[in-house]
C-alpha cells in the first residue's frame, strides 16, 4: 500500500513537472511573437513571422529578435548564418538562398519555405536587412569579406 502511494506521488510530480515545462514553452512562444517589431497590418508581417519561425536559429535580425549569428568570429560555428542587421539582401538573393540552401549549399536546408511563404520572407528580408552599419574593418571568414556581396547570377556551382 505504501509503495502504491509513493508511486502515485512520484507520477503526480512528473505530471506537474511536465505541465510546468509545457506552460513555460507556451509562455516563451507567446513572448517570441511579441518581439516582432513590425505592425501586424504591415505587408511584411507574415514574412517576419516566418523568418522568426524558420530562420532565427541561424541568422540575426533585431527587428524580429533573432540572434542566431555569431557575435565573435572566434566562437563562430558552422550553423551561424549571416547577420542580416548588417548584410543587405535583395528579394532575388533571398529566394536563391532559400531554394539552394544558402550560397554554399553546405548548411542551410533547401526550401526551408516555399511558394508564397518564400516570397514573403524574401520581401521582408529585402525591406529590413542591412539597416545597421558594421563598425570597424570588415572581418574575413574563409577568404570572403563579411561585407562582400555575392550576386546569385555570378555564383558558380562546382560539380
Amino acid at each position: 500500500m505504501r509503495l502504491a502511494i509513493k508511486a502515485r506521488r512520484r507520477a503526480g510530480g512528473r505530471c506537474a513537472a511536465a505541465g510546468a515545462a509545457l506552460l513555460a514553452g507556451c509562455v516563451l512562444t507567446a513572448c517570441g511573437s511579441s518581439s516582432i517589431k513590425i505592425s501586424k497590418s504591415s505587408p511584411d508581417y507574415r514574412g517576419a513571422v516566418l523568418f522568426r519561425e524558420r530562420c532565427a536559429g541561424c541568422h540575426s535580425l533585431s527587428v524580429v529578435g533573432a540572434e542566431g549569428s555569431a557575435t565573435n568570429i572566434k566562437n563562430r560555428v558552422s550553423t551561424n548564418g549571416p547577420n542580416f542587421n548588417i548584410r543587405k539582401e535583395t528579394p532575388e538573393q533571398v529566394l536563391y538562398a532559400i531554394r539552394n540552401g544558402g550560397f554554399s549549399g553546405a548548411i542551410m536546408p533547401q526550401n526551408v519555405v516555399v511558394g508564397q511563404d518564400a516570397q514573403a520572407v524574401a520581401n521582408f528580408l529585402a525591406a529590413y536587412s542591412g539597416r545597421h552599419k558594421q563598425s570597424g574593418s570588415s572581418a574575413s571568414v574563409r577568404g570572403f569579406s563579411a561585407s562582400a556581396r555575392r550576386d546569385p547570377a555570378s555564383v558558380v556551382v562546382a560539380r
